[in-house]
């Protein structure tokens, strides 16, 4: 049976390789949560990188409808080339474009099939998938085929839980919901990225990042990639190497705080508290 652990370029807790593995082992899809920027998508990547299955990837908009994972047709390219006297008009598939699900289910070998943010989409877009996940088959009315999978693709599916998911399709789903990585293990990850960086840059690094996560009223908590980002920042030729060391403590905005904070509320929160420190402090 195919089995994935943590890889060189992935940090995978224990429960969270175990839940990858119970999806495969159950034929179920894996629905995975956690808040933005924990490695939800580049899990996908890595499941098929380190298995050495071959990844289609489908991105979820909040346009996107639940044929498209199917297919599309073209009835309007049909009518103009019928039009033009186009031979080809003769045959419909030829005016089918095929989706990601029919890609991986037709594929010779097995597949992971990554469905990215399904939450963006319509509420009804999970429940208009249930019957093609379960069954692995679907039917297309243009051509008269019915489309049924070669080898069950393992299915991971993320969520950012911007909606609630419909509890029919959640009943169909192996969950799993990766906790924000603490100190010991956003060392691990950040080993992976940077091997060589400087253990005290480190250390001074988390503990202004963490600082910043957990103070109140932030609108938008910085992330694991954001952190990622950050560090590649400030291990810049161009940025002194004691900048955080020579950082005014009054001030509760980090150097470089671009890559960390996202949006002027928060930038505005903490000037607020950097200003009621020094006023604290001059009395």
């Amino acid at each position: 049976m195919t089995t994935f652990k943590s890889t060189s370029k992935y940090i995978a807790s224990d429960d969270l390789a175990m839940s990858v593995n119970a999806a495969i082992a159950l034929e179920k899809p894996l629905l995975i949560k956690g808040e933005p920027g924990t490695g939800k998508t580049m899990l996908a990547e890595q499941i098929a990188e380190s298995t050495g299955m071959r990844l289609f990837q489908w991105h979820i908009k909040s346009t996107t409808k639940a044929h498209q994972g199917l297919y599309e047709y073209d009835a309007v390219s049909r009518l103009r080339d019928s039009q033009l006297g186009d031979n080809k008009v003769a045959d419909v598939a030829n005016y089918i474009k095929k989706g990601k699900l029919w890609e991986s289910f037709t594929a010779e070998e097995r597949v992971v099939l990554l469905i990215d943010e399904i939450d963006k989409a319509d509420i009804e877009f999970p429940n208009d998938l249930l019957q093609e996940l379960d069954k692995m088959e679907f039917f297309v009315y243009e051509t008269g085929e019915t489309i049924k999978a070669i080898n069950r693709p393992v299915i991971i599916i993320t969520s950012n839980n911007e909606k609630e998911l419909p509890d029919a399709f959640l009943r169909r789903c192996f969950f799993h919901f990766i906790n924000f990585p603490d100190r010991t293990t956003m060392k691990s990850i950040i080993d992976v990225h940077y091997p060589n960086i400087q253990k005290t840059l480190v250390e001074q690094a988390l503990e202004i990042f963490f600082e910043l996560r957990d103070m109140p009223g932030l609108k938008k908590r910085p992330s694991t990639s954001e952190l990622i980002d950050w560090l590649k920042l400030l291990m810049s030729d161009d940025v002194p190497d004691d900048i955080l060391k020579q950082r005014d403590q009054s001030k509760a905005i980090p150097p470089l705080y671009g890559a960390l904070i996202k949006n002027e509320q928060d930038v505005q929160l903490l000037e607020r508290l950097a200003f009621m420190h020094r006023r604290e402090s001059s009395r």
